[in-house]
């Protein structure tokens, strides 16, 4: 019974993503992110509980990843998809007010929310490297997917506050919501690599950048609320890159 155990907290993983699929279409992003982070938790649960009882299985590997997909990988797509359609339909609106659009035109802009759906693209190429690359088990190369969920969905809460002024301006921007979704597929599957807040021991030595990391977090978060989570992984990615330029000299 107990091999089951980590399977399913797996599987609470998953269920948790289609929760968070299906809320994420209604353009309820708070809830999509309530139910992503849900499902965030279960996969770190996952894999801890597979190690305390000794029954890691190549099962659940598989099925960890399947869960991540849905979770982390399709969820930030749908909301990308929908910050895409928002901004280009008020696009639409201001120049239906200017002008009248013909439908080849009105054509040219619809489509363009499918390119939120390259963020899945690209987590499903980072899952499946992420699988076969064994140097990345004390540590992570590239943005780990639920990193990346995080940011994505942060994004889409952050861009319905209309009280954030020129931060919900550029949310709202098809231009800058297409690079902030490149630059989101970069960032999965760069050969960057990064910490991860697995310890072996809970004292200071050994563990100095982690420390400082959640106590940065914890920082940002009493202080800036939802609008900590990008600034989060800013700090995330640039705390990585001068660790290994400490370590290299």
């Amino acid at each position: 019974m107990k091999n089951w155990v980590p399977n399913i907290i797996t599987l609470l993983n998953l269920l948790c993503g289609c929760i968070g699929a299906i809320y994420a279409f209604n353009d309820e992003l708070i809830l999509a992110g309530i139910f992503v982070a849900a499902g965030i938790f279960f996969d770190f649960f996952d894999g801890l509980a597979a190690r305390l009882l000794h029954v890691s299985s190549e099962l659940g590997k598989q099925l960890d990843s399947l869960a991540d997909m849905v979770t982390s990988g399709l969820v930030p797509g749908i909301v990308m998809y929908q910050m895409l359609s928002d901004a280009i339909g008020n696009n639409i609106i201001q120049l239906n007010g200017n002008q009248l659009i013909g439908n080849h035109e009105l054509f040219n802009y619809t489509w363009i929310p499918i390119l939120g759906f390259l963020i899945t693209l690209g987590s499903c190429y980072r899952l499946a490297k992420f699988n076969i690359d064994t140097r990345q088990t004390d540590s992570f190369i590239g943005v780990p997917t639920p990193a990346n969920a995080i940011l994505i969905i942060s994004l889409g809460i952050i861009a319905q506050d209309y009280n954030a002024g020129w931060v919900t301006e550029a949310l709202t921007n098809p231009y800058v919501l297409t690079i902030i979704t490149i630059f989101s597929v970069y960032i999965l599957n760069a050969e960057l690599p990064l910490f991860a807040l697995k310890f072996k021991s809970f004292g200071w030595k050994g563990n100095e950048i982690r420390w400082i990391f959640i106590a940065l977090c914890i920082t940002l978060i009493g202080t800036l609320q939802i609008y900590a989570v990008p600034c989060i992984i800013v700090i995330y990615i640039l705390m990585s890159v001068v660790n290994n330029v400490m370590k290299r000299s």
